[in-house]
C-alpha cells in the first residue's frame, strides 16, 4: 500500500476518525501522520518514509502475531507491549487493513 491508500483506508473507518500531524515541532517526526478515534491514536506512519505503520494491538496476541508474520515488527517510538509495527513493503494489503481495522475498533471501544 502507498501513503494515499493507507490514508484513505484509515479515514474510511468512520466519520469519527480525525487525522493530524501532531509532531511538527520535532524534525524527525514532522511528517508523521496520526489517525485518532475518540481523541486517541489508533494508527500512524511517516508520509515521507513509509517503512513502518504503527497500530495498537492486543498485548496477549503480539508474540504470536510476530511469529506468524515476519512483516510484523516493533512499533516506531511506542511501547511494544501495546503497539506493533507493520512493514508495509512486505505485508499483504489484506493483513495491513485487518490490523488497522482491529486497532481502530480496539481504540474506539476503549475510549467510550
Amino acid at each position: 500500500m502507498n501513503v494515499e491508500e493507507l490514508r484513505d483506508y484509515c479515514l474510511s473507518m468512520g466519520s469519527d476518525v480525525e487525522e493530524r500531524f501532531p509532531f511538527t515541532k520535532f524534525r524527525a517526526a514532522e511528517a508523521v501522520l496520526v489517525f485518532y478515534v475518540g481523541g486517541h491514536m489508533f494508527c500512524y506512519f511517516d508520509i515521507d518514509n513509509l517503512d513502518i505503520v504503527t497500530v495498537k494491538h492486543d498485548p496477549a496476541q503480539i508474540a504470536a502475531l510476530k511469529e506468524e508474520y515476519p512483516c510484523i515488527t516493533n512499533p516506531y517510538n511506542m511501547s511494544p507491549k501495546h503497539w506493533i509495527g507493520i512493514d508495509v513493503l512486505h505485508a499483504d494489503d489484506a493483513l495491513t487493513k485487518r490490523l488497522i481495522r482491529e486497532s481502530y475498533e480496539r481504540v474506539k471501544n476503549n475510549s467510550r
